[in-house]
């Protein structure tokens, strides 16, 4: 089950630096969106504000409708203002909504099966039903026969494949990932990226921070180029990569191709 995603007049600052900058998005169901921008563009910022890993300083975020993290109320003075949510809420939402990060974040002492089958523990689901499910995701990123592996002696790829398999644990609507392949070495990207690609086709919401442009003109359906935290240019990828108007965006992308 996939949702819709829509981030609305966000902005987030550390210090005087603001680093998203009034960005508004609306991603359909079941869309693959891929952000592009140079390092300290805001793209990781984004992403986290997604899942309210990173708090917006203003704006909201809605996955599937619902508002992530917060909750609007109106003072007596009729002006919205909107709460942070309890944690445990949070907590909750959370698990909708999966998180690839891009240097794998595994616990070093369990198995790759733990590994993915830990989530779904904690949210309450019985081990037995949470380990066969942690069985399915391992052979499904092609793993099937390590699942008994520990963090260690993985490759760097196959232990982002185990972290992609833990973030699809507890069937998320949506998933999120973090410059996936940047912490790998360039023989083990393809594999990463043809688990993702796969993903892709499966009909789930993505949203995919990348330098990876091949990638991206494959297998998004939406590009967003962002510079200084702001929205540059958006488009589909036959437009934004093979044919960007703005002279930011194509002076980024002669520099990455």
């Amino acid at each position: 089950m996939s949702a819709t995603i829509g981030i609305h007049g966000a902005v987030k600052a550390f210090g005087d630096n603001v680093v998203i900058d009034g960005v508004d998005l609306s991603l359909p169901s079941g869309s693959v969106t891929v952000i592009l921008g140079p390092s300290g563009s805001g793209k990781s910022t984004l992403l986290r504000a997604i899942n309210h890993l990173e708090p917006l300083d203003r704006g909201v975020v809605t996955v599937g409708g619902e508002t992530i993290g917060v909750r609007l109320r109106t003072g007596r003075d009729g002006v919205p203002r909107y709460k942070e949510l309890p944690e445990r809420h949070i907590l909750r939402q959370r698990s909708r909504i999966g998180f690839v990060f891009q240097h794998f974040n595994l616990f070093p002492h369990l198995t790759a099966l733990e590994n993915v089958a830990e989530g779904p523990i904690a949210a309450g689901v019985d081990r037995a039903s949470a380990r066969d499910r942690a069985r399915v995701l391992l052979e499904r990123v092609g793993l099937g026969d390590r699942a008994d592996t520990r963090p260690r002696q993985f490759s760097g790829g196959q232990q982002q494949r185990v972290a992609i398999a833990r973030a699809l644990a507890l069937e998320p609507s949506v998933v999120l990932l973090d410059e996936p392949t940047s912490a790998l070495d360039p023989e083990l990207v393809g594999e990463v990226l043809g688990v993702i690609r796969d993903l892709a086709e499966s009909g789930t919401t993505l949203v995919i921070v990348t330098h990876e442009v091949a990638f991206a003109r494959e297998v998004a359906d939406h590009v967003v180029f962002l510079d200084y935290g702001r929205i540059v240019e958006q488009g589909p990828p036959a437009q934004l990569i093979d044919d960007p108007q703005h002279p930011r965006t194509r002076d980024f992308l002669s520099r990455v191709r």
